[in-house]
């Protein structure tokens, strides 16, 4: 939901204040997809092992590849626990995406990387500061607050809002997403989940790469980055990337995009090997965005999406984050300690706006109607731990954690057509948070072949909260302070079946404190209360011929009591609370079929269902029974990866053919917790092909060939039935180079 309400440039922060004038079951898909890969998987089996029957061999034997190296998946390692580790020895469902198949993909930001994992949902309206995420129906169920992190987001392993994921994608290593509560070592939050992003590390050889795509609708991104040593004991990498795009939404008062988006990302490293057994990482990272806002798009959006707007209101809109890292790690004989510093400092300003159509709808009027956002936020934390050393028998770490941040979020401004400034109505808030926890985990050897999981931390929350309200030239005062104890942790047992086969049962608590909300306009309306989350889950996690093929499977049940939601009418906000509970299973699967092919797929089903009536809300009742929104009951990926030595080709001595197809799907959903109507299912099909030689590439890309403009959020006003959201980027083409060294 778009958080309609006012922000601050009032404040004597320093930041200019912009000026008033703007110039400048429905599961057909799904299925079929299921019985395919699963087809496909079991008669690829079987045909392989009678051709090796037939050749003398076993289904056992090594198969190898026309370069003679054995055919096998890469090998993956995760930090979802602090450390390197298999995946297939963490007792909870992990997805790991590769940071070279994000390149590949041509995602412009973390959002869009989220948007295309099975079980994972997003709502935004296209903003560079209104993501919300769930994980498995688990999340708040509208974007809340810049303090709730039902989904904790890390970054080299230090927090960052989740508010961020507009932000472009810089030189990532891989991407990890915890499924379940992760309260136990991830600030004492994360009660559906966490997202672990690894960035790419100064090496000690030369080494980096050169990127460039264009393509349709102005699509472009520009990357580069180059690392290696810079003396006997420092080593450095320096990345830069630059992208943008039109918006999918025409401007009916000029007939052009309503704004061109731009991103600039740049991160620094100083690697320091102070001696063999101690390292020191100093990380500089700038982001910024420009002329991003919050769409509001009466629906049908039909072919051609449009909005009916003053010209260059998004002119002035941007979004800065500074961020610095201190990573020290120091290994002893049969243990290490590591201190993670962080400290970040974000500023978003941006307008959001009825436009003269949505107007029309739901007041009669064809007028305009906006308001300013303007939010800051600096955060400080700390993280100490002691652990065992990657690959030790016996996991443990233990460690403390510190987060302190001061954040704004104000609405100083409303207006009307042609920047007209209504006066004396305006929104000021100031928020802090003090987070110290103190955590512990540690996985056990009991019998052989079985292990026991336990961990277990506690939290201590502080917060602060004041506000001035002005309307009609009328100032009303409010605030408020809360604390929290808590405490969050998992208990789990795994089994391997055979060296290659885990089977594992864990059950798990979270934990959601209690807050203040951002979108409060009246004094009183601020406070939320806290919610507990209980998870249960089973699965496998296995490896066959040889590695070759991976499949990961996994049933869950998580109830949440007192999980929070927005609850609107026009511009009017407020806080509810209601019970959910999701239940639901995934399959993930890994194939490498031939040396120049690799399938890979998942599957995702999720029943999320709201369990209270709750009857005093002003987007009508709600009922026990409703489904969570955002969140489809099916939803899937399957990509084919393909990859050829070629014979000459004219100047070319030894070509290699590159394609990549992958299909996402995302069922039905419902709009808003009332249910009042369903976001379409959608398929989105990309394709990237290209011709390397000697580390560099050509490539034709294509993006979204369905060409379906699918929704990003749905919103319905009750008294006007007035339906809007925001439309996705439809079908576009490009070209693209790369080079590496």
């Amino acid at each position: 939901m778009p958080s309609c309400y006012p922000v601050s440039s009032g404040r004597s922060d320093g930041h200019a204040e912009p000026h008033p004038l703007y110039r400048k079951p429905r599961t057909t898909g799904m299925v079929a997809m299921a019985l395919s890969l699963g087809v496909s998987l079991q008669a690829g089996l079987a045909s392989e092992a009678k051709a090796q029957q037939n050749q003398g061999g076993s289904a056992s034997e090594d198969l190898v590849g026309t370069q003679g190296r054995a055919i096998a998946l890469p090998t993956m390692t995760v930090t979802a626990r602090r450390i390197e580790e298999d995946p297939k020895d963490i007792p909870f469902s992990v997805t790991v995406l590769d940071g070279k198949e994000i390149e590949q993909k041509g995602n412009y930001s973390l959002e869009e990387v989220l948007r295309s994992t099975p079980g994972v949902s997003v709502n935004t309206s296209g903003g560079a500061n209104v993501s919300s995420i769930s994980i498995r129906g688990v999340g708040a169920l509208y974007p809340l607050s810049m303090d709730d992190a039902s989904v904790v987001v890390n970054l080299d392993g230090s927090p960052v809002n989740p508010r961020n994921l507009s932000l472009g994608i810089l030189d990532l290593e891989q991407v990890e997403v915890l499924k379940g509560p992760q309260g136990t070592l991830f600030g004492g939050l994360g009660g559906a989940g966490a997202i672990n992003l690894t960035t790419r590390k100064p090496t000690r050889h030369v080494e980096g790469y050169v990127q460039g795509e264009y393509g349709e609708d102005h699509q472009h991104r520009m990357a580069a980055a180059v690392g290696g040593p810079l003396s006997e004991q420092f080593s450095g990498r320096l990345a830069v990337q630059q992208s943008a795009y039109d918006y999918p939404i025409t401007n009916r008062q000029t007939g052009e995009p309503l704004s061109e988006p731009d991103f600039l990302g740049v991160r620094g490293s100083l690697l320091w090997d102070i001696q063999p057994e101690t390292s020191a990482l100093f990380s500089v990272e700038y982001d910024h965005s420009r002329h991003m806002g919050e769409n509001i798009v009466l629906k049908p959006y039909g072919d051609d999406p449009e909005i009916d707007l003053t010209p260059g209101v998004y002119d002035y809109s941007k979004k800065n984050m500074k961020r610095y890292s201190l990573e020290v790690n120091h290994e002893f004989e049969n243990s290490q300690i590591t201190s993670v510093t962080s400290y970040s400092d974000t500023y978003n300003i941006s307008p959001v706006f009825f436009d003269r159509m949505v107007y029309q709808s739901m007041m009669g009027v064809p007028s305009e109607y906006w308001r300013d956002q303007e939010v800051s936020e600096n955060v400080f934390t700390q993280d100490l731990r002691v652990s065992s050393l990657p690959g030790a028998n016996l996991f443990w770490v233990a460690g403390a954690s510190a987060l302190y941040s001061e954040r704004g979020y104000d609405h100083p401004r409303v207006g009307g057509a042609s920047g007209i400034v209504y006066p004396g109505t305006s929104q000021y808030r100031d928020f802090t948070t003090q987070r110290y926890g103190v955590y512990g985990e540690v996985t056990v050897p009991v019998i052989e072949d079985l292990k026991v999981t336990a961990g277990v931390r506690h939290t201590l929350d502080l917060k602060t909260y004041d506000a001035t309200y002005t309307a009609r030239g009328v100032s009303v005062q409010d605030s408020g302070d809360l604390s929290d104890n808590f405490t969050t942790g998992r208990l789990g047992v795994s089994y391997a079946v055979t060296p290659e086969a885990n089977i594992y049962a864990t059950f798990s608590r979270g934990y959601n404190p209690g807050g203040y909300q951002d979108y409060a306009e009246t004094a009183g309306d601020a406070e939320y209360k806290a919610g507990s989350i209980y998870s249960g889950e089973v699965g496998m996690k296995s490896e066959f011929l040889n590695k070759r093929l991976r499949l990961d499977a996994s049933a869950f049940v998580t109830k949440v009591q007192d999980n929070y939601m927005i609850d609107s009418k026009g511009v009017s906000s407020f806080v509810l609370n209601a019970d959910t509970r999701s239940v639901g299973g995934e399959l993930a699967a890994s194939w490498r079929v031939a040396d120049a092919l690799t399938l890979e797929g998942g599957v995702s089903y999720i029943s999320a269902v709201i369990q209270d009536d709750v009857n005093a809300t002003q987007g009508g009742a709600v009922k026990a029974g409703n489904h969570v929104p955002d969140v489809p009951e099916w939803s899937g990926k399957v990509s084919a990866i393909f990859n050829k030595s070629l014979p000459r080709i004219g100047f070319l001595p030894s070509p290699e053919l590159n394609a990549r197809l992958d299909y996402t799907y995302v069922g039905e959903r419902p709009a808003d917790v009332q249910n009042h109507y369903d976001l379409d299912a959608y398929h989105k099909v990309d394709t990237r092909i290209g011709i390397a030689q000697s580390g560099v590439e050509l490539y034709v890309w294509g993006r979204n060939l369905v060409g379906d403009h699918y929704d990003l959020y749905g919103f319905y006003d009750v008294a006007s039935a007035t339906k809007y959201g925001a439309p996705a980027p439809g079908r576009a083409f490009g070209l693209g180079f790369s080079a590496t060294f």
